[in-house]
């Protein structure tokens, strides 16, 4: 494990605790200032928005992705080899699309003048410019179901496929229906996948700048103005002390979801 370990602190562990000795120096490095740089980061209406934007967008998407991903596993856990093979091809190609052909897709389908405000024209429906409303926000979550749904319907897929058969039929002899099974047997038996999917979907939930960065730029509609974007803007502006007391925060508060939602499942 050393090589492994090594390549952490290397790359990882040594670079944040440079971050976190910065937050509490000036700009420059050297004067230091206490909890400066945290006052400031807290009393920023940039920072709260995109706080409050980012928030919001992990509470919509996390519970959506998983629901849904879910249901399509179950769905096709009953498919044939060949049948399945085919639907997860179809579900894991968003994923290897491109960022820039993303971003070609997404201004076909929502410009003001896309294919989504003419099929809305056509049916006597006014149109939407989407990404200059709060209508973005919907985009956006769209754009992370989309492609998100595959991989973690995959894992979803690894999860089921751990479960012994032979507990499904003893529970089916004994009467159990399916509502029952999959409550009193496959949830607990999956647990521990569960905790990875949450884990994994919430840190993917952060990617989707890519695509919001390359639609709108640094500074898109109100109401997709996350987090990534508030670093971006103080990346461009070299404010390192404003960047480094934000990313400690960040990191706290990933840190803590993380360890209340792995103190639940050890309690369950």
């Amino acid at each position: 494990m050393l090589p492994g370990l090594l390549g952490i602190a290397v790359f990882y562990l040594i670079p944040f605790g440079d971050v976190v000795r910065r937050s509490f120096l000036q700009m420059s490095g050297e004067a230091f200032c206490g909890m400066d740089n945290y006052r400031t980061v807290f009393s920023n209406a940039a920072f709260r928005l995109a706080a409050k934007n980012t928030a919001r967008f992990v509470l919509v998407c996390l519970p959506l992705l998983l629901v849904l991903s879910l249901l399509l596993a179950l769905l096709a856990s009953r498919f044939s080899v060949r049948l399945l093979t085919v639907f997860k091809s179809a579900f894991l190609l968003p994923m290897a699309i491109p960022a820039a052909s993303v971003v070609l897709l997404w201004r076909l389908l929502f410009d003001v003048n896309g294919f989504v405000n003419g099929a809305l024209h056509g049916m006597g429906i006014s149109s939407v410019d989407w990404m200059n409303t709060g209508a973005a926000f919907a985009v956006l979550v769209f754009s992370y179901i989309w492609k998100n749904l595959g991989y973690t319907m995959i894992l979803w897929l690894a999860g089921l496929a751990s479960v012994p058969k032979e507990v499904y039929e003893a529970a089916a002899i004994d009467g159990a229906k399916s509502a029952a099974r999959f409550f009193k047997i496959t949830l607990p038996l999956i647990r521990p996948m569960i905790f990875t999917i949450v884990v994994i979907s919430l840190l993917n939930s952060f990617k989707v700048f890519r695509e919001a960065y390359l639609v709108s730029g640094n500074y898109p509609q109100e109401s997709i103005y996350l987090l990534q974007h508030l670093f971006n803007n103080w990346f461009l502006d070299l404010s390192v002390d404003k960047m480094a007391a934000g990313s400690v925060v960040l990191a706290l508060v990933i840190g803590l979801f993380v360890g209340i939602l792995a103190r639940c499942w050890e309690e369950r």
